[in-house]
């Protein structure tokens, strides 16, 4: 992957995680850049307190971000698109979350959340917009079953619709810049043994290649009306000339009295 896609990704988790927090319902407690207060003992500050969290330095969250997230979860060697995708499941729900869900997605045993040189391979074998589709689908799922989802579910969803559509733009190579509008704060984490709450990936590939197949025919139609309607005009545009050029030759022979005409 590009150096700039971990830069771009980043870029919207940001916006997306937004300043400190500290919601009574949030389980992640203090939080700031989206880094809690559990993060911050463990990659930065052993004894840190929520003071500290408030004042955490914007280069120490991109720090930790870069590699105790993306690099742990080898968002480098995965598809543009997808690796924005599950860093950002990664951040909001936990690497083992992300990782398991990744696998589940590929086919592979979910006992271990390991993103291996399998995983990375199957990935990179697969339609990139459909593992989008996928990850998304099971994410929002999974946040859809917490008993936390009707305080930040709005949030959360928004967060969701956000992912899928600027990591669909990412593997189509467009930048999408994140929209303005209220973060969503709440880290949506679970004890790593609990099951996904899902619908069947199978069918939710499914829809996403239908999905790309129906964009592409739509593309292939207006293609077609584009090209008939440029034909349409070059027929009027010629017979609009034709016609002039007879109502000038017209001009140049005048009826006179006898039938006779006049000739220049």
């Amino acid at each position: 992957m590009a150096v700039s896609s971990y830069d771009a990704a980043l870029t919207r988790l940001l916006h997306d995680e937004g300043g400190y927090t500290d919601h009574p319902s949030d389980p992640g407690g203090p939080t700031n850049f989206g880094i809690t207060l559990a993060d911050a003992r463990r990659y930065w500050k052993g004894n840190a307190t929520a003071d500290d969290v408030r004042a955490l330095p914007q280069s120490v969250a991109r720090k930790i971000y870069r590699e105790h997230y993306w690099n742990a979860l080898r968002c480098d060697e995965l598809p543009a698109g997808v690796d924005y995708a599950v860093f950002d499941y990664g951040v909001n729900s936990g690497i083992g979350r992300a990782g398991k869900v990744l696998r589940r997605i590929l086919k592979l045993s979910d006992r271990t959340s390991v993103v291996s040189d399998d995983v990375v391979a199957g990935a990179r074998a697969c339609a990139a917009p459909d593992m989008i589709v996928a990850l998304c689908a099971e994410r929002l799922a999974f946040l859809k079953s917490l008993k936390t989802f009707p305080v930040f579910g709005r949030g959360w969803t928004a967060r969701v619709n956000g992912v899928r559509a600027a990591a669909l733009a990412m593997a189509e190579s467009r930048a999408l810049a994140p929209e303005l509008g209220e973060a969503s704060p709440g880290k949506a984490v679970v004890p790593a043994t609990s099951p996904a709450v899902t619908a069947s990936t199978g069918a939710v590939i499914a829809a996403g290649a239908a999905s790309a197949a129906m964009t592409s025919r739509l593309q292939v139609a207006l293609m077609v009306a584009a090209t008939a309607a440029l034909a349409a005009l070059v027929i009027f545009l010629v017979w609009r000339w034709r016609h002039r050029a007879e109502q000038e030759a017209a001009t140049l022979v005048s009826p006179l009295p006898g039938g006779e005409r006049s000739r220049t």
